[in-house]
């Protein structure tokens, strides 16, 4: 298991439970508890981690890069149930952008059952998901994003997109703000988010409650601009000034 993918796996593990012991995660993985030990350290100094004597949690991050793979386990069952609403807003034969987080990463597994659905992704994870169906898929390429290595960025990925119209675009963000405004913190991904959106007829924000009002860096647009926002909370009562009312008609999925 290279060093990478034993980070990830670290953090997948905590993100289950709020403490870990360095002997936990080596049964766990099957790996030395001196290997588990570099990796901790490792992660600690990315602010990722904080280390105590024999054990291990996860710091509490607002707006940082984490991992693909601890960012699909938080929420999950909230995520699953937006990736739900969200598909039911697909049409059959629409041509899908699909991005590279973690909740559109759920919407994969459904679209398939929509028929004659074609989707455009750089998500690695939901390419590889896709592989698995009989159903019309293509990567976009690009750079293995060095801030999360899930996606696929730079000149390329944006290169293929401006190349494509898509019917609807699936997508999610860090960060919602009372003001309608969405950021995220990954800059690469923000580019090429944008030509998703750009390109796309329909526009489909999904955005789990733990994101609403939090930081992040990068701005990516407002929810005016688009048709629907899909979020496990009724999201009438979190914008300061009223949006329209088609925003919110699918924001209930409970």
């Amino acid at each position: 298991m290279y060093k990478c993918e034993r980070e990830d796996e670290i953090l997948s593990l905590l993100s289950d439970t709020e403490y870990a012991t360095v002997e936990y995660l080596s049964r766990k993985m099957n790996i030395s508890p001196s290997s588990i030990r570099r990796d901790l350290k490792n992660l600690e100094e990315r602010g990722l981690v904080q280390r105590s004597y024999g054990g291990v949690k996860i710091t509490q991050t607002s707006g940082r890069h984490i991992p693909f793979s601890l960012r699909s386990h938080e929420n999950s069952a909230q995520k699953k149930q937006i990736a739900r609403a969200a598909v039911s807003l697909i049409a059959p034969g629409d041509i899908v952008f699909l991005d590279g987080s973690s909740t559109a990463f759920f919407t994969a597994e459904l679209l398939p059952s929509v028929s004659g659905v074609t989707v455009i992704t750089n998500s690695v994870d939901a390419m590889a998901c896709l592989s698995g169906y009989d159903v019309k898929a293509y990567c976009t390429g690009g750079l293995v994003s060095s801030e999360n290595r899930a996606v696929l960025v730079g000149g390329y990925a944006q290169s293929f997109l401006s190349q494509i119209h898509a019917d609807v675009v699936l997508f999610s963000v860090q960060a919602l703000t009372e003001d309608g405004s969405f950021y995220d913190c990954y800059a690469e991904e923000v580019a090429v988010r944008n030509i998703m959106l750009k390109n796309a007829r329909r526009k489909i924000l999904l955005i789990d409650s733990s994101k609403l009002g939090r930081p992040s860096t990068f701005y990516q647009g407002n929810v005016r601009d688009l048709d629907y926002v899909v979020s496990d909370r009724d999201l009438c009562t979190f914008f300061t000034d009223p949006i329209p009312e088609k925003l919110v008609l699918s924001s209930r999925v409970g």
